[in-house]
C-alpha cells in the first residue's frame, strides 16, 4: 500500500511539471539569447515561371531535359512522366516548396502541371534576403555592349590568329640496356 501511494504521488508531481515546458526557454537556444545556426538547405531542381512558359507541347525528352535539367523524380513505374520538386529551408523563413510534373506520350511532352513559380527575379531575391531589393542586373547584353566587347577584344590589326608552333624534332637517345647485356 505504501509503495503504491509513493507511486500516485512521484506520477501527479510529475504530471504537474509537464506544463512548464511551453513557459521555459528551449534549451538548445541557451535560455532564448542564443539559437544556432543552421544551414540553409535547398533540394531538386529550381524551375523558374520563365522556364514553364518556354514549354511546348511536342518537344522532345531531351529538350526538356536542356530547359529544365535532369528531373529528381523519373520512375520506372511511370516512364511517362517527370516530376521537378524544389524544396528551400532556411532558418527563421517558411519553406519553399514547388512542384511542376511533365507528361510525356512516346516521346514526345504532351502537358504540364506546375504549382505557382515565381519569376527568376523573384526567386533571386528570395534567396538574398539580406540585400536591399534594388535594380537587378540584366541578364542579356544588347547589342551595344556585344559590339563594344567584339571591338576591346578583336585582335590588333586585322591579323589572323597565331599558328602554334611546330613540334619539335625527334630526337634520338640511345637505348638504356646495351643489348647482350646480362642481368
Amino acid at each position: 500500500m505504501r509503495h503504491t501511494l509513493s507511486a500516485l504521488v512521484a506520477v501527479g508531481m510529475l504530471s504537474a511539471c509537464s506544463g512548464w515546458g511551453d513557459r521555459l526557454p528551449d534549451a538548445s537556444t541557451l535560455g532564448g539569447l542564443v539559437t544556432p545556426y543552421k544551414i540553409d538547405i535547398v533540394q531538386g531542381n529550381v524551375v523558374t515561371r520563365e522556364q514553364a512558359q518556354a514549354l511546348q507541347v511536342g518537344m522532345s525528352r531531351q529538350q526538356v531535359r536542356e530547359l529544365l535539367g535532369s528531373p529528381l523524380l523519373a520512375s520506372v513505374f511511370h516512364a511517362d512522366r517527370w516530376d521537378y520538386v524544389f524544396t528551400f529551408r532556411r532558418q527563421g523563413q517558411a519553406t519553399q516548396q514547388r512542384k511542376l510534373t511533365v507528361y510525356f506520350k512516346a516521346e514526345a511532352l504532351e502537358r504540364f502541371e506546375a504549382d505557382e513559380l515565381p519569376s527568376e527575379e523573384e526567386f533571386v531575391s528570395s534567396l538574398d534576403v539580406k540585400r536591399k531589393s534594388g535594380k537587378v542586373p540584366s541578364l542579356q547584353a544588347s547589342d551595344e555592349q556585344l559590339r563594344a566587347f567584339q571591338e576591346r577584344n578583336a585582335s590588333p590589326g586585322g591579323a589572323p590568329p597565331p599558328v602554334p608552333a611546330a613540334p619539335p624534332a625527334s630526337t634520338s637517345y640511345p637505348p638504356l640496356e646495351t643489348p647482350g647485356a646480362v642481368r
